[in-house]
């Protein structure tokens, strides 16, 4: 496995710590948010983030002895972008960020963005699931030629119900995947937001194995793997099953007791389960 963790998780920490720390607990791979470019704005927008900047990430990255993996939280802390709003300023809008990610991705390294956002995304008054769709895949479609041209999947991440209602399950994402129809949009796979199905993790790994980008591991406890109840060995045992090459990123959304104790429990955690799969 490769394991890469979500840079997000050491806060405002500077890159050249928080990367290195990093490497030193046996992560390979770096995986951004984009807001973390441009630390104390209330509102991101990359577009705001010089060449400068991105040639410097990329070169702490190179440092440290880590991959910058891609992007994740692509919509988070912005304005004026909606994937599902009927607005059709809205959406150019937002196709036209997605692009601008997928530029700022490629020229950090990076190889997948993960579409989470569910502010971004929830169904708007008036918007059925169907028109919502088809909206979200107009947006996506009109990404993928910027997406292609920087060699960047864009990824879709299902997540549980209690984060909105749209998108919420494995299904659904290779849906609007297939309506896409990209070779630059595939699903992406988070641990605490399948357990939310009621089929088994494993068996949706199985079932969704070509269409598989990008994988969170973490726990619906908003910790990570194996600070909870989820068991990754039928999980690790399915990855392996069906080939999965692609990167295990961590991502939390709690920091107790501490990021770096978080970082360290869940690599020996994923590492010993690996050994043993």
């Amino acid at each position: 496995m490769k394991y890469a963790l979500c840079n997000e998780t050491f806060g405002d920490l500077p890159f050249e710590e928080s990367f290195a720390t990093t490497r030193r607990l046996g992560y390979t791979g770096i995986e951004i948010a984009p807001f973390t470019l441009l630390p104390g704005a209330t509102v991101t927008d990359v577009r705001d983030v010089p060449a400068t900047r991105r040639a410097e990430v990329k070169r702490i990255a190179e440092d440290a002895g880590l991959e910058v993996v891609g992007l994740h939280w692509l919509l988070a802390k912005t304005e004026g972008f909606y994937l599902t709003s009927p607005d059709p300023a809205v959406q150019r809008a937002t196709a036209e960020y997605l692009k601008e990610l997928a530029e700022l991705c490629g020229q950090l390294g990076g190889k997948v963005m993960v579409l989470g956002s569910p502010q971004q995304r929830n169904l708007l008054p008036g918007v059925g699931y169907e028109q919502a769709e088809e909206i979200a895949a107009g947006v996506l479609r009109e990404a993928m030629p910027a997406c292609g041209d920087n060699q960047v999947t864009i990824a879709l991440e299902p997540l549980g119900p209690a984060e909105g209602d749209f998108m919420l399950t494995a299904e659904s994402g290779v849906g609007l995947a297939t309506m896409v129809d990209s070779p630059w949009c595939k699903l992406h796979l988070d641990v605490k937001a399948m357990a939310s199905e009621p089929k088994p993790i494993a068996e949706i790994i199985r079932e969704n194995a070509a269409w598989t980008a990008h994988f969170h591991a973490n726990d619906p406890n908003l910790l990570g793997p194996g600070m909870g109840e989820v068991e990754f060995a039928p999980i690790f045992a399915a990855l392996k099953e069906t080939d999965y090459q692609g990167w295990v990123s961590v991502e939390v959304f709690k920091y107790e007791p501490s990021p770096e104790e978080i970082a360290r429990q869940s690599i020996d955690y994923m590492q010993r389960i690996e050994a043993g799969a």
